[in-house]
């Protein structure tokens, strides 16, 4: 299809949808002065993405929404993964901007050198190097995502992770497929690169139903029936808390306020707390906490 006015309609929303699920995590961040729960290295793999996919999208032609989107995104990014060394390891402003600032620099120069560089071969007709770009923008992208992957299978929950904000970003990648079919002529890697993250962060709604949903659905329904037994159902043994061992605490597999929390940086953020609660404890003269 060549319909130029709906592929920069649709273009448009898929940067703003990637605009929208990094700008709130940006002020969250801000407000509060902490950035508790973000793993920095998944920002650093999201801004870098952004360059090889810049320099595929300019170069390929694609329509003005798509040739930003990566900018904005590589942008973004960067601004949150130095928020993560401001807040979290304390550095100061200056070391911070001294930090990010020469990188960004770097970006920019790898990508406009990319495509000044690409133009000649695809001119040429020589495919490879924008395989390899469209390769590579993937491969970042989906090793953001796949951080998330990693948590949900050593810590079997997707606790702290906030599927308002999966959703928005999967939201993202339909748009900016979308208009990719609505080009002139079907960019088959284009569709690859989008299509990959979409498909990951499927995966994470299936794995957000696995572990959140279907838990809460035996709970609603297979409650009910185990309560109409003469012996009232197997009671699960109370742990030292005074709960049930088999009990299960939906209010604990709740979506983080935090845009991108992982499991593990929430359980680094936690531990610090608990190290403090139990020296507090421990002090003489100090009851324990209930």
């Amino acid at each position: 299809m060549d319909v130029p006015a709906a592929a920069n309609a649709l273009g448009t929303l898929g940067a703003v949808c990637w605009s929208i699920q990094l700008i709130p995590q940006i002020v969250i961040n801000y407000r509060r002065h902490h950035a508790t729960g973000l793993q920095p290295s998944m920002m650093m793999l999201w801004a870098w993405a952004g360059v090889p996919l810049g320099v595929y999208n300019i170069v390929s032609g694609f329509n003005i929404a798509l040739r930003v989107q990566p900018q904005i995104l590589t942008l973004l990014s960067l601004v949150t993964w130095i928020q993560c060394y401001h807040y979290q390891k304390k550095w100061a402003l200056s070391r911070s901007l001294a930090a990010v600032v020469p990188i960004a620099a770097l970006m920019a120069g790898i990508q406009a050198a990319l495509i000044f560089g690409l133009r000649i071969p695809e001119e040429r007709h020589i495919d490879w190097p924008m395989t390899l770009m469209a390769a590579l923008s993937a491969a970042l992208l989906a090793a953001g995502v796949l951080r998330h992957y990693w948590d949900i299978w050593v810590h079997r929950t997707v606790r702290g992770i906030s599927f308002l904000f999966v959703g928005i970003d999967a939201a993202g990648d339909v748009f900016s497929l979308l208009s990719i079919f609505f080009q002139s002529t079907l960019d088959i890697q284009g569709v690859v690169i989008y299509a990959t993250e979409f498909a990951l962060w499927c995966g994470i709604f299936a794995c957000g139903a696995y572990y959140n949903l279907l838990p809460w659905a035996r709970k609603k329904w297979l409650a009910p029936e185990l309560a109409d037994q003469p012996d009232g159902g197997d009671e699960a043994a109370p742990d030292s808390d005074g709960r049930g061992v088999g009990s299960i605490m939906l209010h604990e597999t709740h979506s983080s306020t935090s845009v991108f929390q992982t499991v593990s940086a929430e359980a680094e953020g936690l531990r610090p707390r608990v190290m403090a609660s139990l020296q507090r404890n421990s002090e003489p003269g100090v009851e324990p906490l209930a």
